[in-house]
């Protein structure tokens, strides 16, 4: 249902970095993880919401970049779930820094289902004592809108510098990019009326998609 597929043992943290949840068809992925980072790590906004805005502010530390291919179409309402949803990914990371499974800018776009699961994935960063460094990107969307205020949003993730470090030790895991490097995304929104928001309800994954593949 999630994103970044997640493998946990007693011993070490196991990741591509995508929630594996409810219809991942495929979690048995490579531990993400590189050399040490280059970046700095002092938290710094990568985005921000205006004052007038309820979307909650994002902040996370310049260890972490993302690229999002995600053109304009021209239509309102899709280009605003292509919005929401970028910062909804970056809602759940930012979760993940600040070790907080509960974090409020995450479930300001997840709800139901996808808020539960959300909630377990990044308990299981914190129980671990593990972050995330590297870079994203995000490429392929397909969004269409219903007149029902729903909407399905489907894209591709390159996870191959995208990397699983431990906290306590800084200790970043290194390993090769492969196929499975690269997944795709299944995304279900409703239309938050009240708020004007498009709120994640569903989203399922599949690591090795020869879609994705460069």
């Amino acid at each position: 249902m999630n994103r970044r597929p997640v493998l946990l043992t007693a011993l070490t943290l196991t990741a591509t970095l995508a929630l594996a949840a409810c219809g991942s068809e495929d979690t048995d992925v490579p531990i993400k993880g590189s050399d040490k980072a280059t970046g700095p790590t002092v938290p710094t906004p990568t985005t921000s919401a205006p004052a007038s805005d309820p979307r909650p502010a994002i902040e996370l530390p310049g260890d972490l970049s993302y690229t999002f291919d995600w053109p304009k179409t021209g239509d309102r309402e899709k280009d605003a779930v292509l919005a929401d949803s970028e910062q909804s990914i970056k809602a759940v990371d930012q979760a993940i820094v600040n070790q907080n499974a509960l974090d409020k800018a995450y479930l300001h776009y997840y709800e139901g289902e996808a808020a539960a699961e959300t909630e377990t994935f990044v308990q299981n960063y914190v129980d671990h004592k593990a972050g995330i460094t590297g870079s994203y990107r995000f490429y392929a969307p397909e969004v269409s809108v219903e007149k029902d205020g729903t909407a399905s949003l489907s894209y591709c993730e390159d996870q191959g510098r995208a990397y699983v470090k431990y906290l306590e030790t800084g200790e970043i895991k290194k390993t090769e990019v492969t196929a499975k490097s690269y997944v795709i995304y299944h995304t279900s929104l409703k239309r938050d009326e009240d708020r004007g928001v498009w709120v994640i309800q569903k989203i399922v994954s599949q690591s090795g998609s020869e879609k994705c593949r460069p």
